[in-house]
């Protein structure tokens, strides 16, 4: 499977977030024609090959991977689906080491599947925390206006963030609360960094909701290798917090608690069904839209399937 590899820092010079979303899909779908979308299916009948005119969402990426070639499920009924983008907007996504901002890289996934989702005449809605100045919660809709006025506030949110630290946990909760009684898949971007580890507790119990869950855990590549040198000066982006130190006096002890946060993440994800993806800000992000159309089977599939 090949994919265009679009830069992330070079997409970001793109002139406007509509542009960067609708290149960010034509990429991950590479040639594909794109068509009129009317909704998920809920009851596959059977396969056939995709010719022009077919509808994208129905694109079986799981057979795409296997025989690089284009096939499209057939479906009986037809329903709605509710997509809830979920945007952290706290101070540690202002980070920017080896990559683009965290931040501006979980906003153009997000603008990017909202782009997708909107295409299809689905529901989309989205949720920002972090940032209690910021109050950016719209509700889920499938109208072609509904789009503008989403993409134009993660605009808003990626230019006005500051050091917020409000905890995802209590942004999930509000979701749970307000999709009880209509499930739908919610996908969240996030580093996940949480000091009383009640995130992971709340996307379990959205999964045990029977809710559809996806984790784009967006890291820089800094966070994960630690690779500075000599006496350092780290600031902590949450809080006025300093601390001078030599990295290579602490970068074993770092990258220790590092992995087990990481394998910590991956493991209550799996153990629930939750689609996890570790993805950093300097990888393409066409790549990274396609590595989740695939990873699911498709983006949409039958939200809250157990």
């Amino acid at each position: 499977m090949t994919t265009t590899g679009l830069d992330p820092v070079a997409l970001a010079r793109l002139a406007s977030l509509p542009i960067k979303a609708r290149v960010i899909v034509e990429g991950a779908l590479s040639g594909l024609h794109r068509a009129r979308y009317h909704g998920s299916s809920v009851e596959f009948a059977e396969h056939k090959e995709y010719s022009p005119g077919d509808e994208i969402r129905h694109i079986d990426w799981k057979a795409y991977a296997k025989l690089d070639r284009y096939y499209v499920k057939q479906f009986e009924q037809e329903s709605q689906l509710t997509v809830q983008l979920v945007l952290d907007a706290s101070g540690s996504m202002e980070f920017a080491g080896g990559g683009m901002r965290k931040l501006d890289y979980a906003a153009l996934c997000l603008a990017a599947l909202a782009y997708l989702v909107i295409q299809q005449s689905d529901r989309v809605g989205l949720d920002v925390f972090g940032d209690p100045a910021i109050d950016a919660r719209i509700p889920a809709r499938a109208r072609n206006n509904h789009l503008r006025d989403l993409l134009a506030a993660i605009d808003g949110v990626t230019a006005g963030a500051g050091r917020g630290d409000e905890p995802a946990a209590a942004a999930l909760e509000r979701i749970a609360e307000t999709l009880r009684r209509r499930r739908a898949l919610i996908i969240v971007a996030s580093d996940l960094f949480d000091p009383d580890d009640r995130t992971l507790a709340v996307l379990r119990r959205l999964r045990a909701q029977r809710h559809d869950v996806s984790v784009l855990h967006v890291l820089d590549p800094h966070e994960r290798t630690f690779p500075y040198e000599g006496l350092t000066l780290f600031e902590a982006l949450e809080s006025d917090a300093k601390m001078l130190a030599n990295p290579a006096a602490i970068r074993a002890q770092y990258l220790e608690r590092m992995d087990a946060f990481l394998a910590k993440c991956r493991a209550s994800c799996a153990e629930v069904g939750i689609d996890y993806h570790q993805v950093d800000t300097d990888a393409p992000l066409d790549r990274t839209l396609l590595d989740l159309l695939v990873k699911r089977g498709q983006l949409t599939g039958h939200a809250g399937a157990p």
